[in-house]
């Protein structure tokens, strides 16, 4: 193991709470014995060459500083490789850390648990949803068309259009704008028809209020859309809000916080290792970051990153 690391830093996650944890986590990084090279991310593409710059000189874990945005950055460089990825959540979601058991908001904590990881087992590996265009094409890719990678969870339909307010909204943070969010996205609420063909050959056509699928359980602060998804059993789980009303999404919508929404009649899931996901004027959506516009292919890649996060008991199905 090398004692040098990179810190991959945006300022401006969490209103400015990415900044904040910096310093600590540096400080906490230093402490156990580590030379540390930050990366600021003011500009992404900048930020992305120059992490990729300090990956391909051999450093020993990348560590991001900031929300599930900036974790999605980082998986453009590590994903697929045997460079760790630490994770000091700073940012508004932070569902990816929540996920995976790290502390969060608590920077010089979750900088320890790294260090700790990182010096003991060097990490462990989860899985990832990775995603591109439905017709193969650039849809959901990055620069040089590359496939977009994912920790969490794919939104589509109603929850996009939340994400895509809540991501305009700069008054509140946290479960409290997307709270707020949903309720401004009621007015125009409307189902639309969902194409899904899963890896088995099964097609689904139904009219859907959303359509989420889970390499993780949460997205937005805690919302458990896919409460029962694993990031260590090789499959996506598949959440499919059917057609309600309105009065009927008010009252499932409490419950996704616990997750007990999944038992309700106009819930219906699936686990599928890959899936074809189609739907007229619908934008996707994963670890709160736009993909563009369906139909997006979306597989699960079995061991895809190495996290420096705590071993976690698999919870029981």
């Amino acid at each position: 193991m090398t004692s040098d690391i990179t810190l991959f830093v945006n300022p401006t996650a969490g209103r400015g709470r990415g900044a904040q944890a910096a310093r600590p986590a540096l400080d906490a990084l230093r402490d156990a014995g580590f030379s540390v090279r930050t990366v600021l991310g003011h500009d992404a593409a900048d930020a992305l060459r120059r992490v990729r710059e300090a990956v391909a000189d051999g450093t020993g874990a990348l560590v991001a500083v900031g929300g599930d945005g900036m974790v999605s950055l980082a998986l453009r460089v590590v994903a697929g490789t045997s460079v760790p990825l630490g994770i000091i959540a700073a940012g508004t979601g932070n569902d990816f850390a929540r996920t995976l058991g790290l502390p969060v908001r608590d920077p010089a904590a979750a900088a320890r648990v790294t260090a700790g990881i990182l010096k003991d087992t060097g990490g462990r590996t989860v899985d990832l949803g990775r995603v591109t265009g439905g017709d193969g094409g650039a849809a959901a890719t990055g620069p040089g068309g590359e496939a977009r990678w994912y920790g969490t969870v794919l939104a589509s339909g109603f929850d996009s259009r939340v994400n895509d307010r809540g991501n305009r909204m700069r008054v509140l943070a946290g479960r409290f704008k997307y709270d707020l969010a949903i309720l401004a996205e009621l007015a125009a609420f409307r189902p639309v028809p969902y194409r899904l063909t899963l890896d088995d050959g099964r097609v689904v056509e139904v009219d859907a209020t959303l359509v989420a699928v889970g390499n993780g359980t949460s997205y937005g602060g805690g919302m458990r859309i896919c409460a029962d998804a694993r990031t260590d059993d090789g499959l996506l789980d598949v959440t499919v809000v059917g057609d309600c009303d309105r009065t009927t999404l008010i009252k499932v919508f409490p419950r996704v916080y616990k997750g007990t929404h999944l038992d309700h009649p106009k819930v219906t899931t699936y686990r599928t290792r890959s899936l074809a996901l189609d739907a007229p004027d619908t934008t996707g959506y994963a670890d709160g970051e736009p993909l563009g516009p369906l139909p997006l292919a979306v597989e699960c890649v079995p061991g895809a990153l190495r996290v420096l996060a705590p071993e976690t008991p698999s919870p029981p199905r």
